[in-house]
């Protein structure tokens, strides 16, 4: 039945049909059409996941953010809904997997350390940190550093909106959220949201330049760690950990601009 309702009208006439009537039937249909986007992120955010995150409470979790962009979708903003579905979705999973608080503490630890020691040290350098000055800050050697790395793997695979994470919904920015329309925010909101996009830019271009490669295209062109490995012909492992200290140089950037700008 949902194919049926995608094979007589345009899908910008369904949501705009659907937004006029609220309409149960469109409403499932849109959520049958969309389900395997919802297991796409999944498996996404479920790559170097511990064994402890099952993938398919990571697709229930998604199943949220896929109802939150259904119910909240403008069609009249110009924007693909598959585009801001996504981000709708894999925050939802973020924001489950904060809730049932899935990292070991000691991990946790071990990576709120190395985003401090990145933090202070390239506050103090005016530049971006090597591995061999954050492993000499940490008191280990850089093999010791590299290992703990790919423990924290995994962990620190949270989308770099969490760093702006902290509670209050009127602060709470993701890059996706952006895309909303500017009716429902205050002024001061709209200002402090693209600040922080600007922010964010700001911080990728200041990654060592292999880092940010992952970056991109594992968040902008939306490659796996595979295709990534692939793309830069080194292992899957290594595109792995690279996305690590690239997330924990992010967060300790961001969480340092964070203070500047909130």
């Amino acid at each position: 039945m949902g194919m049926s309702l995608f094979e007589q009208k345009t899908e910008e006439e369904l949501w705009i049909e659907f937004r006029k009537t609220e309409s149960i039937q469109l409403r499932d249909a849109f959520i049958r059409q969309y389900m395997p986007l919802v297991k796409y992120v999944a498996g996404k955010v479920a790559v170097g996941m511990p064994g402890n995150v099952e993938f398919d409470d990571l697709v229930g979790f998604g199943q949220f953010g896929l109802l939150d962009a259904i119910e909240k979708y403008d069609p009249s903003k110009n924007v693909k809904f598959k585009t801001y579905a996504v981000t709708r979705i894999r925050g939802a999973i973020f924001d489950e997997l904060r809730q049932i608080d899935w990292v070991p503490r000691s991990v946790r630890q071990k990576s709120r350390e190395i985003e401090d020691a990145i933090n202070t040290l390239e506050s103090r350098l005016g530049r971006t940190a090597s591995d061999a000055e954050i492993a000499e800050s940490l008191g280990v050697s850089e093999d010791v550093y590299h290992r703990i790395i790919m423990k924290v793997s995994g962990t620190s695979v949270l989308s770099l909106n969490d760093v702006w994470h902290n509670g209050d919904d009127a602060a709470n920015a993701s890059i996706g959220d952006s895309i909303e329309s500017p009716s429902s925010m205050n002024p001061d909101a709209i200002v402090e949201r693209e600040e922080i996009k600007k922010v964010i830019v700001q911080a990728i271009n200041e990654l060592p330049e292999k880092e940010k490669m992952v970056i991109v295209l594992y968040y902008h062109e939306d490659l796996t760690f595979k295709e990534i490995g692939q793309v830069l012909n080194v292992s899957e492992s290594r595109i792995s950990q690279l996305h690590t200290k690239a997330n924990l140089r992010m967060r300790a950037k961001l969480t340092n601009l964070r203070k500047g700008i909130m």
